[in-house]
């Protein structure tokens, strides 16, 4: 299973970005996939999941209707539509998959296979 992650960028506060991560070795739809964040000296944290159908999602209080989350299960591809950024939301995101479920799950434990990261930089 590979995960290559695109999209980040460098933008000013208000902006929008679109993340994109297409998945290889893994047949789309079967699994659950997941977004997570770290900051420069932080944890990696939980940023949105969405489950194998695409259909049910789940976001972290601080993204929640700004954020959302999407997947082309034709394509293999799972998105995040990053609107209203804002300086907080600066991070190395990273895509990751479930393999062992198509629910969604918020938990980095449960996630399998991890994308590079890419780079999202929000100025002030």
């Amino acid at each position: 299973v590979q995960l290559q992650a695109s999209g980040g960028g460098l933008v000013q506060v208000g902006s929008s970005l679109r993340l994109s991560c297409a998945a290889s070795g893994i047949t789309g739809g079967s699994f659950a996939a997941g977004w997570f964040r770290q900051a420069p000296g932080k944890e990696r944290e939980f940023v949105a999941t969405v489950s194998g159908t695409g259909i049910n999602t789940y976001y972290a209080d601080s993204v929640k209707g700004r954020f959302t989350i999407s997947r082309d299960n034709a394509a293999n591809t799972v998105s995040l539509q990053m609107d209203d950024l804002r300086p907080e939301d600066t991070a190395v995101y990273y895509c990751a998959v479930d393999v062992n479920s198509r629910w969604y799950t918020p938990h980095l434990r449960d996630y399998d296979y991890w994308g590079q990261g890419t780079l999202v930089t929000v100025s002030s």
